[in-house]
């Protein structure tokens, strides 16, 4: 009766075009199983990994052939059996969680990447393959190196997840990187709704503090502002209260200042590869329609939601609003609306925002970002970004440079 055994073929080197089906050209030819393979080519440094299932009476005969084409084409390879038992043990292991950490700044230091895997290390992870989703680096030109990122392919479950998390965040603060660790499952790959918060998030400015500013109320409305903050009055009350102060505001002023708005870093980038590759988009704000209306038009979005002030007959705001304020569990409620019309699993939803009436939504989202946020807030969430730029979400939904074409350009 033939026996089998277990081959890993180790071949490393200067990479070359061909040299992968020069090696498995050898393995079919004496019919070999594959049974696992992984490729990975830095600074054009080939390192190639083979487990293999092959008869034992020819095993010979093709480590010997490999071994000629290795010297042939000038890499290094090397031979390992693998008893049954421990690729029984091994291929068991195959079948445990899997999760994504993604590691984001405008830099990686070899001390951030420490931390980070030593995190994953405590938790009683495997490290499965850790790959680069940012372009190449610049010596030359180090005015271009904008972002950074990696990601970490985990297999197994961690100890305590929740602990896992806030050493993450709390590394975050600590050495400046953004981290995202989540589920490797079907619903990660297939995002399909994202909703943002507009101030703050999408533009770089609060709007109502830009209109009480045009009216010569900017210190009331920043009074109440703070006075909410503190929790001394609710949202609705503060939001009754600073629109209260814009009556009179002629609406050609919100037309100037919705034509000057200052758009977030990146935010023109993740909306242009959000919209090529299918995204439904919405915009869930505490902020106004009349803005979000603009950045419809920008940016296509597919959905707005925000509050809706009042004009007069006369062109001027009347100091009053229309309908259903949009407060924090609005926007959560928005966004399952949205996903249940868009027929999306709320686990394929993305909620970005920085402030504490966008927790709700983040929450409820399958994937939750604070971006740039407010401490509490960061606190909070799973996930966030304050190191870069609004595309920074890109890479948490495991978008890599080099496969975004004229959409991903920087």
């Amino acid at each position: 009766m033939m026996g089998f055994e277990q081959i890993l073929v180790r071949i490393t080197g200067k990479d070359r075009i061909g040299l992968t089906a020069a090696f498995t050209g050898i393995l079919a030819k004496y019919d070999a199983q594959i049974l696992d393979i992984g490729q990975a080519d830095i600074h054009s440094t080939l390192s190639l990994g083979i487990l293999i299932r092959i008869d034992e009476q020819h095993s010979g005969q093709v480590m010997k052939e490999l071994l000629f084409k290795a010297t042939e084409l000038g890499v290094q390879i090397g031979f390992e059996p693998v008893p049954d038992d421990e690729y029984e043990e091994w291929a068991g292991r195959q079948g445990r969680k899997r999760y994504i950490l993604t590691v984001l700044g405008r830099s990686l230091s070899a001390a951030q990447i420490e931390a980070a895997a030593k995190i994953v290390a405590d938790q009683g992870l495997d490290i499965d393959s850790i790959k680069r989703l940012t372009g190449r680096l610049s010596i030359a030109h180090p005015e271009r190196n904008t972002r950074s990122c990696i990601e970490f392919s985990l297999r197994g479950t961690p100890a305590d997840t929740k602990a896992m998390q806030k050493d993450l965040m709390h590394l975050s603060t600590e050495m400046g990187m953004d981290f995202s660790l989540q589920r490797d499952d079907m619903y990660r790959r297939m995002r399909r709704l994202i909703c943002f918060d507009m101030d703050s998030t999408l533009i770089q400015t609060e709007c109502i503090d830009e209109l009480a500013e045009r009216n010569g109320v900017g210190a009331e409305v920043r009074a109440i502002t703070e006075s909410a903050m503190r929790g001394e009055i609710d949202f609705k009350e503060s939001f009754t209260r600073r629109v209260a102060l814009l009556k009179g505001l002629d609406v050609s002023v919100m037309q100037d200042i919705a034509e000057h708005l200052p758009i977030t870093e990146g935010a023109d980038r993740l909306m242009s590869v959000l919209k090529t590759y299918g995204y439904k988009i919405a915009i869930l704000s505490g902020g106004f329609t009349f803005f979000g209306e603009y950045l419809r038009q920008r940016f296509g979005v597919d959905y707005v939601y925000a509050n809706e002030l009042e004009i007069g007959e006369d062109g001027k705001l009347t100091g009053r609003y229309l309908g259903e304020i949009v407060d924090g569990r609005r926007k959560a409620d928005l966004l399952k609306l949205i996903a249940q019309t868009e027929k999306v699993n709320l686990a394929q939803t993305i909620a970005v925002g920085d402030g504490a009436n966008d927790l709700p939504m983040l929450s409820e989202a399958g994937l939750g970002i604070a971006f740039h946020a407010k401490p509490r807030v960061v606190k909070s969430a799973r996930q966030s970004i304050n190191t870069i730029g609004l595309d920074g979400v890109l890479y948490f939904l495991g978008f890599k440079d080099s496969n975004l074409g004229e959409q991903g350009k920087m």
